[in-house]
Parts: C-alpha cells; structure tokens; sequence
C-alpha cells in the first residue's frame, strides 16, 4: 500500500524555541506586562513574582518532560492527561485546549488590529479599522500557516531576536543610564506588600506558549531529546531575561514612584523610559516592536490550535480531513486553513456585535483563555503523578525516579495556587463579576461537553500508527 505524506520532522530545539518564546511575546510583556504587574499588585517587587513563577514552571516541566518519550504523541496537555487520569478526562482537555487557544488568538489578533491602527495614525495620521488590520494579519498568517513549519520558524526566529536585543537595550541604557541601581526590587519582602497574588498571576501570564512545546513534537527531529530541551531552555530564558528587565525597569522608573507611574502611564511608562535611557527614536522603534510581537504571538497560537487540531483528527475526535498532510510542503495545512476560518469567523462576529477591541475581546477572550491554560497544566500535573503510580516497578521504563515525583508534586501544588488566585481573581480578569459567571459557564460547560466527544485513546492511537507503520490495516488492530 501507498504511506500517506507524513509532517516535515526537520524542526531543532531552536524552531521550537522560537515558536513558544514567540507566543510569550518578551517585548510586549516588558512594554505593556510589567506596568500592569505592578499597579495591579501595588509593588515594586516584581522580579521575586516573576521567580516564583519560573520555579513553578520549572518543577512543572520535570514532570512534563518526563512524560514526553512516554507518550509519544503530539496532543501535549490531552495526550497527557488521557494517559494519566482515562479518555473522559482527556477529550474534556482537548476541548479545552481548542477553545482556550482560540480565544487567545483572537485576542491577540484584535489587540494587534488596535495597535497596528494606533501606529499608522502615527505615522501618516489616519486610523484605519482595526477590524480591516485584523483581517489582513489573518491572511498573512494564514499564508504562513498553511506553509512548512520552518517558515513560521523563521519568521518567529527574526521578530523574537529583533525583540530581545531591544529588551537588553533598554536594560543596559538603564544600567549605563548613570542613575544609581536600587536592590530593593530585589527584596523578597518587597513582593508581599499590596497584592502579590494578583502580581504572580500576571507574571505567570508572561509564560504562556512555553507549554507547547511538545505540540510540535510530530515535526521535530528527535522528539525525545529534541522537546526536553526546549522545553527547559524556553521556561529559563524567559525567567532569566524578565528577572533581570524587570529589576533594572523599575530602578530606571524610580522605586519611590514606579507604582504611581504605572497607575497613570501603564501602556507608554515604558516607552518613555526606553526612549530616554537610549535614545528618543528608539521609543518609536519599541512602539514597532510590540506590534511585530503581537503578530508573531498571534501566529504562535495559530500554529498551536493547528496542530491540536492536527491531533484530534487522527484521533478521530474530529473529521480526519484535519490529519491530511500537504504533499508538498509536509505541513498540517488542512487544519491550519480551519484555524484561519474559525479565527476569522470569530473576529468577524465579534466586530459586527460592536465589541470593543481591548476592553472587551482583549479582555474577555485572553482572560478566560489564561484560566483555561492554567487550568490544564494543573491537571496535566495530576496526570503525570497518577501515570508515574500505575506505572510497572519491574519495567525498564518503569515509575518515575522520586526527584520527578517531587518536582511534579510541588509544581501541581504551586499551579494549583495559581489557579485558585486566577479563580478568585477572575472578574479582574474578564472584565466584572458578570463576565465572570459567563465565562466561567462556558469553560465548564466546554470541559464536560468535550468529555462525551467519540475518538480513540492515546495507546489506541499509538498501536494504529505502529500497525500503519508496519503495513498493516486498521482492522487487524481491531481484531
């Protein structure tokens, strides 16, 4: 018989790098992330927050990694969780993750169609609709999505290393600025003072997209070695470089008034500052940027909600139209094209319902999106925990050693945490307590939906691809 075309396993630990620290958005994150950590919180005491939070994510990704050449396919948070806690459980994730995801994008892309606007009527004075921006960044995202993942890769690898060299020119214009540096910041003391669970919660937020990592493992090289490791590097370059920015931000704003500042300025405090500690146009340089980051957050989830969808079509959960491999460019190119429709659809709906931009899309659909994710890594801490028990002792590859029960234990507790902070702080999140019980309904109402979703479970999926592998028909699996 004739093998199908199979995904382009030509991805490094570098391309899966790009693609999540990408999604994570490090300018946008120090511009726009770090004034609201801290007029939200009402502390200086950031970088503790930011390191609570990549200690968490690291102990997370112990078990996380571990799971990897464990379950040797690309569903990530579903895949896991249906290995750990029963099919049930997982097609609830999986629904979950698609929706989650989705809302995310648009988020984004919305966001991007405000900013994007509000920089032409810089430039050239007129603002066109966000909508009509949105749409164009959809086709260009489209176009790269439908492509080769080392497309994407590239074009993520150029904007990211664009944005890290502006971050560290703001850092060392602050360091050389001649202004004396203050370790206050750097006070544990300093992140327990005014609410500094609300401020953990948005420094977590400043970490999404490292969690995908292992979504690209069907076109990575060696997924085993290949998704550990970025895994690893994502979660400590992010942590490093927001630690380090987010201390030197704050000195350069001035520890007795950078709270009172970003209450006033929390969407151009940055900005300034990059300005005056480089040099004035590098303000308007910053200002590019951040819409650059946006779009190439934007086409990170993209290609984040392609290839769960990707999964789910060979787990015959959706329509196996989704799992078709491009004959030329050996990309998912099927399911990036629904990506494109369902994110264009919603965006549309959402333009023609008179919804604001930011105030409503951005919030609502990136809040309920945040708690969904922290919501699924939790429970993706429990499934490692409860696949590690029912592994067999006399195995080669047996129970996890007791450092990967540890890790896994502690950072299921620490995201736990976060997401009874993210609970209880969800009216801030979407917008009012009203949005809050709609949107909480919807993401329960999604969960338990997903849970009676048909599909095979991932050991069924692994002894199809085997038996295609070896030749063979579906039916002599059944039999």
């Amino acid at each position: 018989m004739q093998l199908e075309p199979t995904l382009n396993r030509r991805l490094g630990v570098a391309g899966i790098v790009f693609m999540v620290i990408a999604a994570a958005a490090p300018i946008t994150v120090v511009a726009a992330n770090f004034p609201i950590i801290i007029l939200s919180s009402s502390s200086i005491g950031v970088p503790s927050m930011v390191l609570a939070a990549t200690i968490i994510l690291l102990l997370f990704a112990v078990g996380y990694t571990w799971m990897t050449p464990r379950v040797p396919d690309a569903g990530a948070f579903y895949s896991y969780v249906d290995r750990g806690l029963g099919r049930r459980a997982g097609l609830g994730t999986a629904a979950i993750a698609l929706v989650c995801y989705v809302l995310l994008t648009v988020s984004m892309t919305c966001y991007l169609g405000v900013q994007a606007g509000n920089l032409i009527n810089l430039w050239l004075g007129v603002t066109p609709p966000w909508w009509l921006i949105s749409g164009i960044m959809i086709a260009i995202v489209a176009f790269l999505g439908y492509r080769d993942i080392e497309l994407s890769a590239k074009v993520l690898g150029v904007v990211l290393v664009l944005e890290v060299i502006a971050v560290v020119a703001i850092d060392l214009g602050v360091l050389f600025s001649g202004d004396e540096l203050s370790l206050k910041p750097l006070f544990p003391s300093e992140a327990l003072v005014g609410a500094p669970g609300l401020g953990l919660l948005f420094a977590f937020l400043g970490f999404f997209g490292f969690e995908a990592t292992a979504v690209f493992r069907n076109e990575a090289k060696d997924p085993e070695r290949t998704v550990p490791r970025a895994t690893y590097i994502a979660v400590i370059t992010i942590g490093v470089l927001y630690f380090i920015s987010s201390w030197l931000v704050i000195s350069g704003l001035g520890v007795d008034t950078a709270v009172a500042d970003s209450n006033a300025a929390p969407d151009s405090i940055v900005i300034a500052l990059a300005g005056n500690v480089v040099a004035p146009i590098f303000a308007d340089i910053v200002q590019v940027l951040v819409v650059t980051s946006m779009f190439a957050c934007m086409l990170s989830f993209h290609n984040i909600v392609t290839r769960y969808l990707f999964t789910l079509g060979q787990r015959g959960v959706l329509p196996k139209r989704l799992s078709d491999v491009h004959p030329k460019h050996l990309a998912p190119s099927s399911a990036s094209l629904w990506v494109t429709i369902i994110t264009a659809v919603v965006v549309l709906v959402s333009a023609l319902a008179q919804l604001d931009p930011v105030t409503q899309i951005y919030t609502w659909y990136s809040g309920a999106g945040a708690v969904g994710v922290i919501f699924m890594m939790a429970l993706t801490s429990i499934a490692v925990l409860a696949f590690g028990r029912s592994r067999s002792t006399g195995s080669s590859d047996g129970r996890p050693p007791a450092g990967v029960v540890v890790a896994a234990v502690l950072g299921g507790l620490g995201l736990l945490g976060v997401l009874a902070i993210s609970v209880s702080n969800f009216p801030v999140l979407v917008g009012g307590t009203v949005e809050s019980f709609i949107w909480g309904g919807v993401l329960v109402a999604v969960f338990i939906g997903g849970m009676f979703l048909p599909g095979r479970t991932s050991v069924e999926q692994a002894a199809l691809v085997e038996a295609r592998a070896a030749h063979a028909e579906p039916s002599d699996i059944e039999a």
